[in-house]
């Protein structure tokens, strides 16, 4: 996902999108722990959007804060 599909979504989807990206990038690490994780580049992947969707959450935050 990029940036801008994650800043259209509301403060509840991306919570839940976190979750779901935070579970995938577990699954992704115990597959390459045990050898059978075939794409990984995958993982960085993942990460990467884990903290899109970080600061786009903190920026959320801030803006509420402000109003």
């Amino acid at each position: 996902m990029n940036g801008q599909e994650l800043r259209d979504l509301t403060k509840d989807e991306l919570e839940q999108k976190f979750r779901d990206f935070k579970s995938e990038f577990f699954n992704l690490r115990f597959q390459a722990a045990i050898g059978q994780l075939t794409n990984t580049a995958r993982i960085k992947q993942v990460k990467r959007t884990i903290a899109r969707i970080k600061t786009i959450m903190k920026a959320h935050e801030i803006k509420e804060m402000e109003t």
